[in-house]
C-alpha cells in the first residue's frame, strides 16, 4: 500500500479515553484545484452524536479513510483524532462488497436478496476485523470507553476483549438482527455471536432485534440468559437491549425554519407545477427500500383515475449506493425502465408523473425537499430504523404533512401516529396513499403534533446518552 500525505497534522496516534470504531472514518477527502489534499467533516447523524463526547474526552475514531491500497498516518482534523485503517484493493471487494454487502446485508434484511456465502469473504471478513481491533486496542487508554458500530465489525468486540480485557466495549448494530431460521443459515453463525458477545453491551434498533440475539446465544451457544441478560463463558455479564438511534432534531429543524428553506421549497413546487398535492420519497438506491413497488403504486393511482395528473406529483430522490454490486446496478436499471414507462404512459408533455433523481443533494435541499411535499413515502420492505422518517417530522413547520410508513421500519415502533402501510401489498398502499392525502386537517395535525414531540424528545444526543449511560454501568471484567 502506499503512504498518502493527508495535509492535516499528522501525527503518532495518542492514547484515547473513548474511542468510535466504524467502517469509515467520519471525513471525506477534498483535492483542490493545486493538488493539496484535505479533509472534511461527513454529513450524518452519528458525527453529529458523537462529537461533543468526543471533544470532553479528547476521543478518537478508528475507521477507513475510503480509498485503497494506500496508507494514511493518524492525524486531527477539526479537533478530532482520527485512526485510518487500511483496506487494500482486494479487501474492498471481499470485506466490504462481499461479506458484508452480499452476505451479510441481505441476510439481515429477510432475505430480500439471496445471501452468497464465499470462504474467501469470511476470511477477508475475519482479517479485516482484527486489523480493526488491533488499532483500536493501540489507541486505547487504560480502562478506555470504546464503541463498535455496525454489522462490519461484529468480530471486533470479542478480539478486543481478549487484547484488552481493562476496556468498557460497546457495540450498536444500525441494520435489523434476523429471526433464528434466517440467521442459522450463515455457515459462520456462531463466530458472529462469539463476536458480539465480547462486547459489555450490545444496542440493537428494537425489541425483536435484542430479543433474536438472545435467542440464537441461547440456541446456539448454550448460554444462560436472564431478561436482557447473558452470563457469558468468561464470567462477564452481556446486556442486549434496544437503543431506537434518531437525528439531530434541533439543527434540522432550525435549518427548515429559515426563510431560505422556505424560498426554496416554493420554487420546488413551482418548478414542479404547482401540484395541489406533492408525494415525495427520499431513499438510498437499494433493493430494502421498496422502491419499486412504491412507484408502482402511484402511477396506478393515476392510471385508475383515485389521482388526477394535474393535481399531484411524486419526486423519488435516490442516492446512488454500492454501484460495483451486481445487486445494486440490476436495481437502478429496473428504476429507469420503470419511471421511464410510467412517465411515457400516463404522463404528457411538462407534467411527468414522476420526477426521479438519482443523486444525493445537501441538507439544505433536503430540508427545502422536506418543507416542500405534502405526503412523505417511506415503505422500506426491511429497514433496521429508517431517519428519513424522522427528519420528515422534523421538518414540518406546523402540524400538517402526512407520513406513509412501512410496517417494517424500525421507524414505526415509534412514530405509531404515521399512516402504517405493507410494502408488499401495492392495493393496501394505494389505499393509504389516497388516504393521507384526503384525511382531514384537523386529523393530520393530530398525527403530527404526537410524531414532532416523539422525535423532538428522542433526538441523537438522546440515543448517544442513554447507551453511554448503560454501558458507564457494566459490569467490569470478571478475574
Amino acid at each position: 500500500m502506499t503512504p498518502a500525505d493527508p495535509s492535516a497534522s499528522a501525527q503518532p496516534p495518542a492514547t484515547a479515553s473513548f474511542v468510535v470504531v466504524a467502517n469509515r472514518l467520519p471525513v471525506d477527502r477534498v483535492e483542490h484545484p493545486d493538488g493539496s489534499v484535505d479533509w472534511r467533516t461527513s454529513p450524518g447523524g452519528l458525527v453529529t452524536a458523537f462529537e461533543p463526547v468526543m471533544r470532553r474526552h479528547d476521543g478518537a475514531w478508528v475507521g477507513w479513510h475510503g480509498a485503497p491500497d494506500e496508507e494514511v498516518a493518524p492525524f486531527e482534523n477539526d479537533g478530532l483524532q482520527l485512526v485510518p485503517v487500511p483496506l487494500s484493493a482486494s479487501e474492498v471487494e471481499e470485506y466490504y462488497e462481499g461479506f458484508s454487502n452480499t452476505t451479510l446485508w441481505p441476510l439481515y434484511h429477510d432475505v430480500i436478496a439471496a445471501p452468497e456465502f464465499h470462504r474467501e469473504w469470511w476470511d477477508a471478513y475475519v482479517v479485516v476485523n482484527q486489523r480493526f481491533a488491533d488499532a483500536t486496542a493501540a489507541v486505547a487508554e487504560q480502562g478506555a470507553v470504546v464503541w463498535v458500530q455496525d454489522y462490519q465489525l461484529q468480530l471486533v468486540p470479542a478480539m478486543l476483549r481478549r487484547q484488552r480485557p481493562d476496556l468498557r466495549i460497546g457495540f450498536f448494530l444500525h441494520i435489523p438482527f434476523p429471526p433464528t431460521e434466517l440467521y442459522q443459515q450463515l455457515p459462520w453463525r456462531n463466530q458472529i455471536l462469539e463476536g458480539l458477545l465480547g462486547a459489555d453491551l450490545v444496542g440493537f434498533q428494537v425489541s425483536g432485534g435484542a430479543q433474536n440475539f438472545l435467542r440464537l446465544v441461547r440456541a446456539r451457544l448454550r448460554q444462560e440468559t436472564h431478561r436482557d441478560e447473558i452470563r457469558a463463558a468468561d464470567g462477564r455479564t452481556v446486556v442486549a437491549r434496544s437503543y431506537p438511534i434518531s437525528i439531530d432534531t434541533a439543527g434540522l429543524a432550525e435549518l427548515a425554519a429559515a426563510p431560505a428553506t422556505a424560498e426554496r421549497a416554493a420554487e420546488i413546487r413551482r418548478d414542479l407545477g404547482d401540484p395541489k398535492v406533492l408525494f415525495l420519497g427520499v431513499d438510498r438506491l437499494d433493493y430494502t427500500k421498496g422502491l419499486l413497488a412504491r412507484l408502482r403504486a402511484f402511477g396506478e393511482l393515476i392510471d385508475d383515475g383515485a389521482l388526477e395528473l394535474d393535481e399531484v406529483a411524486f419526486v423519488q430522490v435516490a442516492t446512488p449506493s454500492r454501484e460495483r454490486v451486481d445487486e445494486y446496478r440490476q436495481l437502478r436499471d429496473d428504476m429507469d425502465r420503470l419511471v421511464g414507462r410510467i412517465n411515457g404512459d400516463i404522463g404528457r408533455i411538462g407534467r411527468p408523473p414522476i420526477t426521479y433523481l438519482h443523486s444525493s443533494y445537501p441538507r439544505e435541499e433536503m430540508a427545502a425537499l422536506y418543507r416542500a411535499a405534502d405526503v412523505m413515502v417511506v415503505t422500506p420492505l426491511r429497514d433496521g430504523m429508517n431517519l428519513v422518517a424522522k427528519e420528515y417530522v422534523a421538518c414540518r413547520q406546523a402540524d400538517d404533512g402526512a407520513l406513509v410508513l412501512s410496517e417494517f421500519a424500525g421507524a414505526a415502533k415509534e412514530l405509531r401516529q404515521a399512516y402504517l402501510v405493507n410494502p408488499y401489498d401495492i392495493n393496501g398502499m394505494k389505499d393509504r396513499l389516497v388516504e393521507a392525502m384526503d384525511d382531514s386537517p384537523r386529523n393530520k395535525a393530530r398525527r403530527m403534533r404526537v410524531m414532532r414531540r416523539q422525535v423532538a424528545e428522542h433526538d441523537i444526543d438522546h440515543w448517544a446518552t442513554t447507551f453511554l449511560d448503560d454501558l458507564a454501568q457494566a459490569q467490569p471484567t470478571a478475574d
